[in-house]
Parts: structure tokens; C-alpha cells; sequence
């Protein structure tokens, strides 16, 4: 597989400049070139711009800011990519310069070079045929800020090669990317819905339905999204939006372009927008505009599924990541029903002639993956697949990673299971939504079943014949350490946190974390995590004996591809460490939280700067979280007791204060 180190990045405007930035901030070396320096100039300038509002923000420390851009070069002469290992084409959408574009670079780069394209709307397979080996080409397709939007589109042309799309995958996870994989088809995945729901809402404008701002502000409401979408093409420009449009006009009258928006983008202006936080729309108009609006979607949707493009899980992750809408369409289907789905679908439909509808609409067609599987070798890959949410365990997620254990559980050919995530979280922890909904409509009782089913899942995980190896590709905290930990070994990237934040939003680790956390680094060491919350670095965890081993990203992406053996990270590492894990030990080893809170502590033996450290931080918890997480680990309680306690610590106040205000300082009552 194709090793990236050096990537070329060919056009220097708002896409190509922030791709080169997001790129050496990933540590790459990166080229960026234009057909002239000024142009590569003006894309610096824009880089080293955004660095500095990083740095005002404290997004970087000065140091990271310059890094990334001694990372990069610029140049205006082509045959400087001959040294690429990628080169990404980002200019403007037309056919011609692109086609130009690739023809130039097949005579300038080495057989084995990857090409991509960033288009939004051409055929892969059909600007493959002026590449020269056209299996090292495919589409990578990013979305704005590309500096800052993790997702991307992984599209292989017809004739891209396995080995092509592996290093592609590899390449998107090293440099911070969630990427989706879909069918060559016009519009791919997320432009395919997204554009024609731009184009519908200038429809509705055009035909004086509505206005623009009535529109964005229904649309905002609709799809929990900050802009709307007269808003989000001022953002973009709104003859991308236009040019996108018109390319899909190949399916259909549906797909129309607006005449409205015609003329918009040969103006060159952006929509002129008043305001609308304030705005009241009328029940009729919000009623048509809700219709058209989420009828357009669905209808698109439905037919990508028929087309078999992506998955529904790709849809959805494309809509939340890369359009930050709150649901993706299909949660948004499911939450609404296959009979309202189809009346939207079929309404919007009626006002066209000779439009089939989509036959991949119902509860079958909706379902979304969580949990992937993959066998290779004696070896069986479990990855988490949801990053949109940060991997979090909800209902669904536990089921389905329980229903994926089974099946490398009960293969004799699998002697190894590894646990992993995509995304920047391994598993960031349960899902927050659930919990505060379900406490304030009184069912706790759907808590304790979710923590029943999970504390099942894990034991399975934690019992299991094989070796269970656990794969930290990022944040582990809460559930998502508790799982880490039902591992025989735990490995980490050097870039993941861990931590137990429980008692800091008013509960208690409920999934084995109290006694699995003690059975690796003892009582007091697990105090000292639980009822501080502290965040530990992937060095510290290593330190401790709460994971085995820190490993690099490379050493990750070697392993998933199955190019390094698994023993090589299989030893289990003693704990090595002294100064202040030492202290605060012996600190939660001696003495009780009561103790530590109250300063009754005798002796010298603890310095007074950790002892005041220490209780300020206890001081920010949550009292009768504290108090159970104390008694389960001085107790060595198992699940059974764990689950005791969920009614009590779901009803209190304190739990409802902290799960509705994460993020957010809290005075708790302990009550």
C-alpha cells in the first residue's frame, strides 16, 4: 500500500488553501501550487491568517501555528509535484481545465502517484480517462471550511485500484478526516440531496410562496441547523451552488435548476437577506415550505438508496459532519414514519410529470450500521461507526456491537478480536440525550435497562476466550473507557485522552469501570480518577498501567491494514511511575473523600498544593455521586451493585443539572 508523506495540493483558492492547511497541521509536507505565485501568495496569506485567529483562540499554541506553515511550500510550476506521493486538484468546476489539468500531471509524476479530484460534481471514471494509470485515481470530495469540516467523500472511479482506495482511507484518518465511501454518480452522496434542497427553496421564493428569510428561519427550525439556506450559499457562493444544480439536471425534472437561481449566480451577488431570528411565519407557509423542503430531501435520499450509492449510515454521517444538521435525513425518516414519509415524498412528486417514485422507501431501507465487522486472518476488526456523535453508546450501538462480538466470539477461525472507533473519539461516552429525556419523562426504568444491557455486553467482551485487544484512535471517557478496559490489552494513539467524567455531571461509572479500573491500577489510583474527573494524556494512562501501550498513528494504520502482527503490542506493560500519581495514591488510599474535603489530613506526607488541588476538584462534584463511586470501589462491587444504584442517582437533581448542562459550570446541591 502507498505510504503518503508529501501532498500536493494544485489550486490556491478558499478550497485548495485551507486543504494545505489542514494537511501540515497533520505533520504532512505539503505543495501548494497555482498557475501563478501571486495566486499561491494571496492562499498563504489566507492560511497564515486563519493560524493567527487559531492562536488568538488558543485552537494553537504559537508553535503548532508555525509548524504548519513551515509544512508547506507554494509554487507555480507543476514539475515541483514530481516529489508528491498525492496530489489533490482543487480548481474551479469545469470539465475542460480539469481534464487539462490531469493530463499535465500524468506526464509529470511518477506511475504510483495518487491523483484525486476534489470536484463536487464530474464523473470520477469519466476525468479518469485523461489520467495516465488511471487506477491510482479517484475522488476525494471535502466540504467547506475543509480546514475545519472533517468530512470527506471517498469515490473510486471505475477502474481505481483496491490499493488506491486503501492508501486514500488510510491518508483521510491520518490527516483528521471522517470519510464516507460512495458510488460514482453525480452529486455522490451529500451534494446529491443538499443541492436540490438549495434549489428547492428558490422555488419556493421564485414562486412567491415565501420569502427568503421566511424560508431560512423555517428551514433552521426544520433541520436544526444554524444557517439557512439563502444564508449557507452566501457562504459558499451561489454559483457553486448554481453549476452543482445544473449538473444534476441529468436526473430529472425534479432536479430543475431554478431560473431564480440562474440569474443569481450570473449577477455574481449574494442573496440580499434581512433578518429573521425574529420572524414569524404564518401556519401555512411554515406547513408548504416544511413539506417542499423535507419532501425534496426524502425524495433524493430514497432514490440514492435505490441507486445503491451509500449506505443510509453514510447519508446520515454526510448530513450531520458535513452539513452539521442536528438529524440526518434518516433519522429524521425514522423519526417521522413511513406514512408520512411517503405523503412528503409523494406530494412533492405530484407537481411533476412522469417522475417514478423511489421504490427504497420503509423501515427496511432505513437501517444504519454502527458497529462494522471485518475478518482478516485469525484476526476480526469491531469498529464503532459513528462518528458524527462521537461514537457515543446509546441502545442500538450496545446491540449491535453485542450482535458483531457474536460473531467473531463464536468463529473458530478467529483467535484475536480488535475493538476500535473512526473518528477523533474512541468512544466518548453514553449518549447524553437519552439520559436527559428519559429522566424527564419519568422512565428511569429505560436507564437501567440500557445499563443492564450494557454491563451484559461488557462482561461478554471482558470474559471472552480470545484475545480482546482494545484500539484507542481517540477520546476514551466514560462508557468508552469502561469498555476499553473489558480489554486483555489496551493500546492507544499518542494523541487520545482518557478520562471518568461521571461525578462531574452527576452520576457514577455504572459499566464495570469502578472494579475494572481497580483490578489494573488499584483502589486509590481509581479514586483519585473517578471523583476527580481528571483527564489523563496517553503517556500518564501508560504510566499508571491504565493502558498497555501508547502506539503512533502510523503504527495504528499499519496494524488495521493488517500490515504489522498483532504480537507485536501484545505484552502487557507493569506500571512505572512515581511524584504526583505516587502521592495522590497514597492520598486516596489513607483517607476517604469526606477526609479530603474536610482537609482532615494528618501528616506531612502529602503536599499541600496537591491536597488543595485535590479539593478543589472534589468540590466540583456531584456529592452523592462521589459517595457511591467511593463505596463501589472501596467495596470491589460487581455490575449487580452498580445497577442498584441507577434509580437513586437518575432521580436526584443533581443528575438532571449536570446531564442538561455539560459543558457549563454547576453549583451542585447534593439533593
Amino acid at each position: 500500500m502507498k505510504t503518503i508523506k508529501t501532498v500536493g495540493v494544485v489550486g490556491a483558492g478558499t478550497m485548495g488553501s485551507a486543504l494545505a492547511q489542514k494537511f501540515a497541521q497533520e505533520n504532512f509536507k505539503v505543495i501548494l501550487a497555482d498557475r501563478e505565485m501571486k495566486f499561491v501568495e494571496k492562499g498563504l496569506n489566507g492560511i497564515k491568517a486563519m493560524l493567527a485567529q487559531g492562536v488568538e483562540k488558543k485552537v494553537f499554541t504559537p508553535e503548532q501555528a508555525n509548524a504548519t506553515i513551515l509544512n508547506i511550500t507554494g509554487t507555480s510550476d507543476l514539475n515541483d509535484l514530481v516529489v508528491c506521493d498525492l496530489i489533490i486538484e482543487a480548481i474551479f468546476e469545469n470539465f475542460d481545465a480539469k481534464k487539462d489539468l490531469f493530463k499535465t500531471l500524468s506526464n509529470i509524476t511518477l506511475p504510483d502517484t495518487i491523483i484525486a479530484t476534489n470536484t463536487s460534481s464530474f464523473s470520477v471514471t469519466e476525468l479518469s480517462a485523461y489520467v495516465k494509470y488511471p487506477e491510482r485515481f479517484l475522488g476525494l470530495h471535502y466540504f467547506y471550511h475543509a480546514a475545519k469540516n472533517r468530512l470527506v467523500e471517498i469515490i473510486p472511479g471505475e477502474k481505481t485500484s483496491a490499493e488506491t482506495m486503501d492508501a486514500a482511507k488510510v491518508f483521510c484518518i491520518k490527516s483528521g478526516k471522517d470519510a464516507i465511501t460512495c458510488a460514482d454518480a453525480y452529486g455522490f452522496v451529500v451534494n446529491r440531496f443538499f443541492v436540490p434542497w438549495l434549489n428547492e427553496a428558490v422555488k419556493i421564493v421564485e414562486q412567491k410562496v415565501a420569502t427568503k428569510e421566511e424560508v431560512d428561519a423555517i428551514c433552521m427550525e426544520a433541520f436544526g441547523i444554524g444557517m439557512g439556506p439563502f444564508a449557507l450559499m452566501n457562504a459558499t457562493g451561489v454559483a457553486v451552488a448554481y453549476h452543482s444544480e445544473k449538473t444534476l439536471e441529468i436526473f430529472g425534472e425534479p432536479y430543475k435548476v431554478a431560473s431564480l437561481l440562474k440569474q443569481q449566480s450570473e449577477l455574481n451577488n449574494p442573496w440580499e437577506l434581512g433578518e429573521n431570528s425574529s420572524l414569524t411565519v404564518d401556519e401555512k407557509k411554515e406547513r408548504i415550505i416544511k413539506e417542499r423542503m423535507l419532501g425534496i430531501v426524502f425524495f433524493v435520499v430514497s432514490e440514492i438508496i435505490d441507486e445503491k450509492i451509500c449506505t443510509a449510515s453514510a447519508i446520515n454521517q454526510g448530513a450531520r459532519i458535513g452539513l452539521q444538521w442536528k438529524k440526518g435525513p434518516i433519522d429524521l425518516m425514522k423519526e417521522l414514519g413511513d406514512v408520512t414519509v411517503k405523503e412528503l415524498i409523494f406530494g412533492y412528486v405530484s407537481s411533476y410529470s412522469n417522475v417514478q417514485i423511489p421504490n427504497s422507501i420503509g423501515i427496511n431501507f432505513w437501517e444504519t450500521e454502527h458497529v462494522l465487522f471485518l475478518k482478516k486472518g485469525d484476526t476480526a476488526f469491531i469498529t464503532i461507526n459513528r462518528p458524527q456523535d462521537l461514537n457515543a453508546l446509546n441502545v442500538d450501538v450496545i446491540a449491535q456491537l453485542d450482535e458483531k462480538f457474536s460473531l467473531a466470539e463464536y468463529n473458530p477461525e478467529i483467535r484475536n478480536i480488535v475493538i476500535t472507533a473512526s473518528g477523533k473519539a474512541f468512544v466518548a461516552g453514553a449518549d447524553i440525550n437519552f439520559f436527559v429525556e428519559n429522566i424527564t419523562t419519568h422512565h428511569i426504568e429505560n436507564i437501567a435497562s440500557f445499563t443492564s444491557l450494557g454491563q451484559n455486553v461488557f462482561h461478554r467482551i471482558d470474559n471472552s476466550v480470545k484475545n480482546v485487544v482494545m484500539l484507542l484512535n481517540g477520546l476514551a471517557f466514560g462508557g468508552g473507557l469502561e469498555l476499553a478496559l473489558c480489554g486483555d490489552i489496551i493500546l492507544a494513539v499518542n494523541t487520545a485522552k482518557l478520562a471518568f467524567p461521571e461525578t462531574g455531571i452527576g452520576i457514577y461509572p455504572a459499566l464495570g469501570g469502578t472494579f475494572r479500573a481497580s483490578r489494573r491500577i488499584g483502589k486509590g489510583l481509581t479514586k483519585y480518577l473517578i471523583c476527580s474527573g481528571n483527564v489523563l494524556s496517553v503517556g500518564d494512562a501508560e504510566k499508571i498501567g491504565l493502558i498497555d501501550k501508547a502506539i503512533s498513528i502510523d503504527d495504528m494504520c499499519e496494524l488495521l491494514a493488517g500490515n504489522l502482527p498483532l504480537n507485536s503490542f501484545t505484552q502487557k506493560h507493569d506500571k512505572h511511575f512515581n511524584g504526583k500519581f505516587s502521592v495522590v495514591e497514597k492520598l486516596f488510599n489513607n483517607y476517604s473523600i469526606d477526609n479530603i474535603l474536610s482537609g482532615n489530613i494528618t501528616g506531612d506526607e502529602i503536599p499541600s498544593e496537591i491536597k488543595a488541588e485535590i479539593q478543589k476538584r472534589l468540590g466540583q462534584k456531584a456529592p452523592i455521586a462521589l459517595k457511591i463511586s467511593e463505596n463501589l470501589i472501596n467495596n470491589n462491587s460487581g455490575d449487580n451493585e452498580a445497577l442498584e444504584e441507577i434509580t437513586s442517582i437518575f432521580s436526584t437533581n443533581d443528575a438532571l443539572l449536570g446531564l442538561s448542562s455539560i459543558g457549563k459550570k454547576v453549583q451542585f446541591q447534593g439533593n
